[in-house]
């Protein structure tokens, strides 16, 4: 019998909804635990161990987006939406969420080269939307924020700090002038897409000697998690659809917040499964540290309440 394993968001992201009779009924029977610390980083280091053990982002989706991780320490340099307040200014995009295209790496990139060609960081980038800085053997870096602390928030209260940090503070001063007075994002606003006006610097460090899981295969469309998946070789893309075809299966929804659609997509499939004995168990991994298995021996306890909310 296979296990199967869903990676599902904090559980309050899901708010006052409520699943339907069956699922709530097998919620209200789950064995239920503290798995760990909550946060996405915690969650995905669960069924990942790196050797040696840090979080070295950039290597990573490089070594996926160009394999060429291996020689270089690697910092993410991606594109970025800064809107200015009356406070200060606020990060409103980064990456992927700007929409990104051939068109904008080809304006975009050429313009940067000189200025990151000069600081001794090559600038490239493989992907559109994901943008690196190739940095010396040896280089110390400073602590950045990842683009999930800092969207939304005020600019200056997530750059990096300190004497490490005024260089890099410099940098980003000098590009968001560069971007700022590229002709590139006039074509943008008349297209109706926000403007690439800053960079958000994340992620360093050095690809990892090995990555591994326990697990046979790992379901995901985030960029970190594939990445990580496929420094492991088990990656796989996101179905659309719950099924199972391998002994020990993880399936990242962390992306879910309409508990109707995962209920009918992927719990009501899965409970299927339990019930006619496919399944040995399925885990629901939240980002909040809670976890709960399911498995077909709980039928029988037929005293438990059903439980139709993630957050009761």
């Amino acid at each position: 019998m296979a296990r199967a394993t869903f990676l599902l968001p904090a559980a309050a992201r899901f708010g006052g909804q409520q699943a339907g009779a069956e699922v709530a009924r097998a919620l209200g029977r789950a064995d239920r635990a503290q798995a760990g610390k909550e946060g996405r980083r915690t969650q995905l280091r669960r069924y990942f161990r790196l050797t040696p053990d840090h979080w070295p982002v950039a290597a990573l989706t490089r070594q996926m987006d160009a394999g060429d991780a291996a020689a270089s320490s690697w910092l993410r340099a991606d594109p970025a939406y800064v809107r200015p307040d009356i406070n200060g200014a606020r990060l409103l995009g980064i990456g992927a969420s700007l929409g990104l295209d051939e068109e904008d790496r080809a304006a975009f990139l050429p313009a940067l080269r000189p200025l990151f060609g000069d600081a001794g960081f090559p600038i490239d980038a493989p992907h559109p939307a994901r943008w690196y800085l190739r940095m010396p053997q040896g280089a110390k870096l400073p602590v950045f924020a990842e683009p999930a602390d800092a969207l939304g928030a005020d600019l200056f209260d997530h750059l990096a700090e300190g004497s490490e940090g005024r260089r890099w503070r410099t940098l980003l001063g000098e590009a968001q002038v560069v971007l700022h007075n590229h002709p590139r994002n006039t074509q943008r606003a008349a297209q109706g897409r926000a403007p690439v006006n800053s960079l958000w610097f994340w992620g360093g460090g050095s690809l990892p000697d090995a990555v591994a899981s326990p697990h046979a295969e790992f379901h995901s469309g985030d960029e970190i998690a594939l990445a990580l998946a496929d420094a492991a070789g088990i990656a796989r893309a996101l179905p659309g659809t719950f099924a199972i075809d391998a002994d020990d299966a993880v399936f990242d929804l962390q992306g879910a917040r309409d508990l109707a659609a995962l209920e009918r997509d992927w719990l009501l499939p899965a409970c299927a499964t339990l019930q006619s004995g496919e399944l040995r168990s399925l885990v629901l991994d939240f980002a909040d540290g809670r976890q709960w298995t399911l498995a077909p021996r709980q039928r029988w306890r037929f005293w438990r309440r059903p439980l139709a909310r993630f957050g009761a």
